[in-house]
């Protein structure tokens, strides 16, 4: 299905808000948007909505799969005003969202779906989950200008700390069972990045329900949505690998001359398997099993 902009998928695409969980896959460019909506799909979501430029063509195989929306990432807050809405439009169902170039992976994800981790989510009286952004970048810069490789995506094996959140509310004290997450790119080449964009910890999976709003900041206006485990035990996290940040470190005329590579001692070699990413920490499998 095709439609014009947000208002026509709002009004004649209910079908793709009715059951879910529910991918909404945010294309800046098009670069690897196809691997993106693929991957998105194996996953095991119910329905992938893509929000992208018109002037971007899908792949033909992806048309009949895939809900595509006519969108300009340009413009300022988009990708909130697009959450937000289709938040009104579907309580209680289960969306995710990323940005193109960037993979979702949970624990065991490569013989469980997402509709089975969020089903145990939801039985632990959660109602959102955790992800870790984790940069990945080209091995060589030379042969991949765009700092874009999947066949020699490498990625920071540490590095990667928390700060705790402060309640500007509440005197500055630390915000209860939230932490702010740095690391990777961001960290490493931080004075090409502004302050409040340095974080890497994103709310990616929630449940929509009547009022909640997604903030600039990857957070929701619910604080218990932006925690990243319950009152009693440690609970499931996800990541999120992504080339976002490569991507833009290389084309900003600001940085790129600066960059002539973006590995260091800590790069490793990414194997695109979940038990990677557990061993490195870098997500949690809670009680899951």
């Amino acid at each position: 299905m095709q439609y014009s902009d947000l208002k026509d998928f709002l009004a004649r695409g209910q079908a793709a808000l009715a059951k879910g969980p529910v991918a909404l896959v945010f294309a800046e460019d098009a670069v690897e948007l196809d691997t993106t909506l693929r991957h998105t799909r194996h996953s095991g979501f119910a329905h992938v909505v893509c929000f992208v430029d018109p002037l971007h063509d899908l792949p033909p195989d992806l048309n009949d799969k895939i809900h595509r929306v006519d969108y300009d990432m340009r413009v300022e807050g988009a990708l909130q005003t697009a959450v937000n809405a289709v938040i009104e439009a579907a309580p209680g169902v289960w969306f995710y969202y990323c940005y193109n170039a960037e993979y979702l992976f949970y624990p065991f994800c490569e013989t469980r779906t997402v509709g089975e981790l969020l089903t145990f989510h939801t039985e632990e009286r959660r109602d959102a989950m955790l992800t870790y952004v984790v940069d990945l970048y080209a091995g060589d810069l030379n042969r991949c200008p765009n700092a874009v490789s999947l066949d020699d995506a490498h990625l920071d094996k540490s590095g990667y700390y928390a700060l705790a959140r402060p309640d500007l509310e509440n005197h500055n004290h630390p915000k209860e069972r939230q932490l702010d997450f740095f690391g990777g790119l961001r960290w490493r080449y931080e004075e090409h990045v502004p302050v409040e964009r340095r974080k890497i910890d994103r709310i990616s999976l929630f449940r929509a329900k009547p009022g909640l709003r997604l903030r600039e900041d990857h957070t929701f206006d619910d604080e218990e949505y932006n925690t990243y485990a319950c009152p009693w035990h440690n609970n499931l996290t996800a990541s999120i690998v992504s080339f976002r940040t490569a991507k833009a470190l290389k084309r900003n005329p600001g940085s790129t001359f600066d960059i002539r590579t973006f590995q260091w001692h800590n790069s490793v070699p990414f194997e695109w398997h979940s038990r990677q990413l557990l061993d490195l920490g870098l997500m949690e499998p809670g009680q899951w099993f």
